[in-house]
């Protein structure tokens, strides 16, 4: 496969998943089994319509079955799993095609994930791929019969630490995973799709509130001053609007979004992506809402040509303006997260500097309390 995206002006590699390395060990397994030839490489067709040609490596042949490996190559992603071994142990039984999960394959913990409590972390797309690829092998060699089928991952526990399963509730190892087959350099879509699965996973709770933030900073902050444990919350990076859009689908009631000023002060622009290759206007957002608060030309100025939010807000401050201007901006980016919720989820907001100040919509402090109550049970 040599197929290619441009992104920021770079031409990045495309590279395939774990569910496409599991794919193709298994149906190299089933090939070897159903021939009793060797086969060192194998293609297997993939959502995306991009057909692969893998490379099969450490074959084991037994009386009754076979194994092998592919190893992931993620491309130009800056993926953990990038040279992962996945392997496949396949054997012939009476009917049916039986795919479990072997050593350094993760299992489901709790509810809400794409597999069910208890079952092997291998997502609905690659158990379809398997299973085809399996039944396609069976048709050309007219083969009647069934198959079982063993994916494992080779440090697949270790890897694991490094992903969000321990987060999720998946133990014991990684995810076998790939909704194309493929993977895209810098996916935007496999953080987002880690999102979704978060919120799938608190509603499976029957959490009726969220709490969301952009990352550390405001975990920190809202342990510290609220009592509030953002690991019983969501980490949604910079997809702020794609996660309140998803909630909205999901029809989440009440959603508490927690975020230092550096982020959140986009939203009162309208930016619902709040990373700055998408949009950094800080400093404009700032001054606009400064000279609405009456600063002067100087104060304007020197807001313009500051370079981190922690300047502007001890411009600010200087010129007793924080307490105003924070307010006008907090009005705006309760308007904008309400426009983008339509109305169907309430969503209120602190914002925080790193001086220590907090800002916060009106109900932000009755949706803590519910929060609170919520995360202890009481």
């Amino acid at each position: 496969m040599e197929d290619f995206v441009v992104k920021e002006g770079r031409i990045l590699k495309c590279g395939f998943t774990t569910g496409s390395c599991a794919t193709g060990a298994a149906k190299a397994c089933a090939e070897m089994l159903l021939t009793d030839k060797t086969v060192a490489g194998i293609a297997i067709d993939t959502p995306k319509g991009i057909r692969l040609n893998l490379q099969v490596e450490g074959i084991i042949k037994q009386q009754g079955w076979v194994s092998c490996a592919v190893t992931k190559d993620a491309g130009d992603d800056p993926d953990v799993t990038h040279g992962i071994r996945i392997s496949a142990r396949v054997e012939k039984i009476k009917n049916g095609i039986l795919i479990e999960g072997g050593e350094g394959v993760g299992r489901v913990t709790r509810k809400g994930l794409a597999c069910a409590v208890g079952e092997a972390a291998i997502n609905p797309v690659p158990r379809r791929m398997i299973t085809e690829a399996l039944m396609e092998t069976a048709l050309k060699y007219s083969y009647k019969g069934g198959f079982s089928v063993l994916i494992s991952a080779e440090n697949g526990e270790e890897v694991a630490k490094k992903t969000f399963n321990p987060r999720l509730g998946i133990t014991g190892g990684i995810s076998i995973l790939g909704t194309s087959g493929i993977v895209e350099p810098m996916s935007e879509k496999a953080l987002i799709d880690t999102i979704h699965v978060e919120i799938n996973s608190r509603l499976a709770e029957k959490q009726e509130n969220l709490l969301i933030s952009p990352g550390n900073y405001g975990r920190d902050f809202a342990l510290k001053r609220f009592g509030l444990d953002l690991e019983k919350g969501i980490k949604c990076s910079n997809f702020i609007g794609e996660t309140i859009d998803y909630s909205v689908y999901m029809n989440v009631k009440n959603i508490l979004l927690i975020g230092h000023a550096g982020k959140l002060c986009k939203i009162a622009g309208g930016i619902m992506n709040t990373h700055s290759r998408t949009a950094d206007c800080r400093c404009e957002i700032f001054t606009a809402h400064a000279a609405l608060a009456g600063a002067s030309g100087e104060i304007i100025r020197r807001m313009m040509e500051a370079i981190t939010t922690e300047e502007m807000d001890d411009i600010l401050q200087e010129a007793g303006l924080a307490l105003k201007v924070y307010k006008s901006m907090m009005s705006k980016i309760e308007y904008h997260l309400n426009q983008r919720a339509a109305g169907k989820t309430r969503v209120e907001v602190i914002m925080f500097t790193a001086q220590g100040s907090c800002y916060g919509t009106a109900g932000a402090d009755k949706l803590i309390e519910m929060l609170l109550r919520e995360n202890t049970g009481s």
